[in-house]
C-alpha cells in the first residue's frame, strides 16, 4: 500500500503544479476578454479595428485550457460540484467507499469513453491542420488535443483518488491533506 500511496503523491504533485500554472491563465483570459470589449468600443469610436477574431478565439482557447487542464486539480482539491444530501453526514470510511466506487465505475470509464470517441475526430483535425472558418481565426487542431490531455490528467487524478480512498478503507494512515484530497 505504501508503494501505491507514493504513486498517488507523485500524481498529486504533478496535478498541483499543472493546476497552479493553469490558474494563471485565468488572469490572461480576463485581460484578453477586457481587451476584446474595450477594443471593440474604442475601435468604433476611432474607426480602427482594435480587436480581431484571433483575439476572440484566443480567449475561448484559454478558457478551454483552464477547463481541461484544471479539471484534475479541481478533483484533487474536492472542489467539484457534488449533491451531497446524504454524503455530508456519512462517516469517513463510507465516504471513501462511495468515492472509490464512483471513481472506478463512473469517472475513469467516462474519461476513457471521451478519449475513445473523440480520438478519430482529433486525429482528423491534426491531419488536415484544421483552422477556424472565421477570417483571421486560429488553428483548431492544437486546442482539440487538450481534450485528450485533460481527460488523461483526470484519469491519473482519479487513480490517485482511488488509491487514497482504498488506503482509508484498509485503515492505512493518510495525512490530513491526503484525507481532504481524497474527498473525506
Amino acid at each position: 500500500m505504501e508503494r501505491l500511496l507514493k504513486i498517488s503523491r507523485i500524481i498529486d504533485a504533478c496535478t498541483e503544479r499543472i493546476g497552479r500554472l493553469t490558474s494563471f491563465l485565468v488572469l490572461v483570459m480576463v485581460i484578453l476578454g477586457l481587451w476584446n470589449v474595450v477594443g471593440r468600443y474604442l475601435g468604433r469610436i476611432s474607426g480602427n479595428n482594435l480587436t480581431s477574431n484571433a483575439y476572440i478565439e484566443a480567449q475561448w482557447y484559454i478558457f478551454d485550457l483552464v477547463f481541461f487542464l484544471g479539471a484534475a486539480y479541481t478533483l484533487k482539491h474536492n472542489e467539484h460540484v457534488r449533491v451531497d444530501i446524504f454524503y455530508s453526514n456519512w462517516q469517513r470510511r463510507r465516504k471513501a467507499l462511495a468515492d472509490l466506487i464512483g471513481t472506478v465505475f463512473f469517472l475513469i470509464p467516462f474519461c476513457v469513453m471521451v478519449i475513445f470517441f473523440s480520438w478519430d475526430t482529433i486525429v482528423a483535425s491534426w491531419q488536415i491542420r484544421e483552422a477556424s472558418s472565421d477570417p483571421g481565426g486560429l488553428p483548431r487542431y492544437p486546442i482539440k488535443a487538450t481534450i485528450i490531455v485533460g481527460f488523461v490528467l483526470l484519469i491519473f487524478q482519479g487513480i490517485s483518488q482511488a488509491i487514497k480512498n482504498l488506503a482509508i478503507l484498509k485503515g492505512y494512515p493518510v495525512s490530513e491533506e491526503e484525507n481532504h484530497d481524497a474527498g473525506v
